[in-house]
């Protein structure tokens, strides 16, 4: 840790250690950095050990069927990104920047070869995202939430039991201060700025302080200005420590210049690697002279698109030679100092451990069985106390049930449309609930009902779930908490709404519509009626997980087309053919529809009123017949809707987990 210490002195301005925090504080003002988060040094963090990155031999290959085999993404790289350093990964698109950043992170491995170490360590996955962060290029924040909310989910989640309300809200505080974002913490989301969100994105991750911290194109969206104040807030968080690698696109010479590394790849290839001011002279000396007039970047990106000559393998070449000399420079140095600490009197417990830890990292291999999790016993790594399961539900809950209740998509608009429809419906059948000449168009009203809660249960669910999936990706890849939780308070937020909106629309049509006035009765009604809301909101629920919002809004409402031809009020249940009878055992709108039916007009009703001179079915009994509804037991349906309830959470629950799972691996 000196020889960083040294190297912030000869580079980056001033810099002091605090001890009491074992952090590092930093004096940007030499350095030219005019940002106004540079004066903070964030002291309230959790303090966490720095951490270095190698990898080498780093190859990744997909499939390409115009091919007839695999195409290989990146080829043989490998380079090192250390503690106390912004690193930019550059190059035109397709150059396998954000493949490279995945790869590092450790989502999509599969098609990966290589070695990544983490502190000298064999990187484990699972381990190595307690310590980095990752903030895609697309990161979404829920947009109900304000900017203080937002950050005490974070704060709640990712730190312990340890670290008390107050303490929290100081580390908040210090944050929103040091990201400019002090003057906007009672904001929603999606109210903030391009540039705002961005520096949210990185605030909500800083609360426990990760070393390591990968961006993919963060400045992407942004204005020049804005592109300027987000690198240097990097920057700033950089000077104090940190580990940040990003992926960047085309920056700006001001944006570029305060890099300490780059990393250039031409497709697959790394073209240059080292410190940023290096990348000049390093052309120049393959006759590749960049004009004074001209941005460096956008320079280097020509060479590497070959626009100044076939000079990408030549680069490539001098690159991993140099790499190669300084390994083995590397080696000799440890090899020496090993040799100096083995005479008989140099040993001592000091040497000793030295010893140890210079032999290790000398015989370190790709085959190594040493994990980065070991390394964690030992001390090396501090990481922050997760919350328990139950406390992550109790935080996800509050926080889901807070979004839906600001949503008026998913609330104001809802209520309004059950209210308005309701009273449209109680006035078409007004009072034919009691009048026998009437049932077959009181039968209409109550298939309506289920229908119309079907529909309104099932699509806002589709429709909000799918852009809710970006936001747990990302929180669950950074090790905010577990799956359970988060699905759990997503699946229990949401039933009081179903059932308040069920109540709200089955009082107005049950009342209107001169239902039997019994509370039995109503009670028996309205209970179908929430289970069917809730069938339908699982459906929903399903639906936006597995598929895209454009794929969900087609098949949601197409996927309810046979539930409803096999309900049993277009065709009797004793009409349908026997080779299609069992599309009428998974109907769930038939359950509804049967329940509701008995619950009205089943179970010993009295005869009805009749307003012509004859009537068919003034006898309840004789229109369930009719409907072949005879032998139905209402709670026969009830537990089958139940039923339905319970093996779509089930099974949501599995999707989400696969499609997580897909994401991060």
């Amino acid at each position: 840790m000196s020889g960083i210490f040294k190297l912030f002195n000869l580079q980056n301005g001033s810099v002091q250690k605090d001890a009491s925090h074992n952090i590092y504080t930093v004096d940007l003002t030499q350095n030219g950095i005019d940002n106004q988060a540079a004066a903070f040094s964030l002291k309230h963090l959790p303090k966490r050990q720095p951490v270095d990155i190698k990898f080498s031999d780093l190859n990744y290959t997909v499939p390409d069927n115009s091919r007839a085999g695999s195409k290989k993404i990146l080829n043989d790289l490998q380079g090192e990104f250390r503690s106390g350093e912004l690193v930019a990964i550059l190059g035109p698109s397709g150059a396998g920047k954000s493949t490279l950043l995945n790869s590092l992170v450790g989502l999509g491995t599969n098609g990966m070869t290589g070695t990544i170490l983490v502190n000298n360590q064999v990187m484990d996955a699972e381990s190595f995202r307690k310590v980095c962060c990752y903030i895609m290029q697309k990161g979404e924040l829920l947009p109900y939430l304000t900017v203080s909310e937002a950050m005490m989910v974070s704060a709640n989640l990712k730190l312990g039991a340890s670290v008390s309300k107050r303490e929290k809200k100081v580390i908040i505080d210090e944050i929103l201060t040091a990201m400019g974002l002090d003057k906007s913490v009672d904001t929603r989301c999606k109210n903030l700025s391009g540039g705002q969100k961005k520096r949210l994105l990185v605030a909500v991750e800083l609360v426990d302080n990760p070393p390591l911290m990968f961006l993919d194109e963060p400045t992407s969206g942004l204005d020049s200005s804005s592109s300027v104040q987000c690198v240097s807030l990097l920057k700033s968080l950089a000077l104090g420590g940190r580990t940040i690698v990003c992926t960047i696109h085309q920056p700006n010479a001001r944006t570029f210049e305060m890099f300490d590394q780059l990393f250039v790849l031409a497709p697959g290839h790394c073209i240059y690697q080292g410190p940023t001011r290096s990348l000049v002279p390093f052309l120049a000396t393959h006759q590749l002279i960049c004009p004074s007039y001209h941005n460096p970047a956008d320079f280097v990106i020509e060479v590497a698109m070959g626009h100044h000559g076939p000079v990408q393998p030549i680069l490539t070449n001098e690159i991993n030679r140099h790499i190669k000399e300084k390994l083995k420079e590397h080696e000799n140095r440890i090899q020496n100092e090993i040799n100096e600490i083995d005479q008989p009197n140099n040993r001592n417990s000091i040497s000793g451990e030295r010893f140890r830890i210079l032999s290790s990292e000398l015989e370190l291999s790709p085959k190594d069985e040493n994990s980065f999790n070991s390394q964690k016993n030992e001390g090396e790594f501090d990481v922050c106390e997760r919350t328990s399961g139950l406390f992550q539900f109790y935080v996800l809950l509050k926080r889901t049930f807070t979004s839906t209740f600001r949503d008026l998509q998913l609330t104001q608009l809802r209520l309004v449309s059950h209210f308005a429809i309701g009273l449209l419906i109680g006035y078409l059948y007004l009072n034919k609930g009691q009048d026998a000449s009437n049932i077959t168009n009181n039968a209409g009203c109550i298939f309506f009902t289920g229908m119309f809660l079907m529909f309104s249960s099932m699509m806002p669910t589709i429709l909000t779930f799918p852009l809710e999936m970006t936001v747990y990706k990302r929180e669950h890849l950074n090790n905010w908490y577990s799956l359970g939780p988060l699905y759990l308070a997503k699946t229990l937020a949401d039933i009081p709404f179903q059932v308040f909106f069920t109540i709200v629309y089955v009082s107005i049509v049950y009342y209107m519509t001169d239902q039997p006035q019994e509370i039995e009765r109503f009670s028996m009604f309205l209970f179908v009626n929430i289970l069917l809301s809730l069938v339908a909101s699982c459906i929903g629920l399903l639906t936006g997980t597995a598929l895209s919002i454009e794929t969900g809004t087609y098949f949601g409402p197409v996927s309810c087309i046979p539930c409803i031809l096999f309900s049993g009020f277009f065709l009797s249940l004793d009409s349908i053919p026997r080779t299609l009878q069992w599309l009428g055992s998974i109907s769930y709108l038939r359950y509804a529809f049967e329940g509701s039916m008995l619950s009205l007009y089943g179970y010993g009703r009295a005869k009805l009123d009749c307003s012509e001179v004859y009537c068919h079915f003034r006898v309840p009994s004789q229109f369930l017949k009719h409907l072949g509804m005879q032998d139905a037991s209402y709670w026969y349906d009830c537990t089958l809707l139940f039923i339905f309830v319970v093996v779509l959470r089930l099974i949501t629950y599995f999707v989400l987990k696969s499609k997580i799972k897909s994401f991060s691996s």
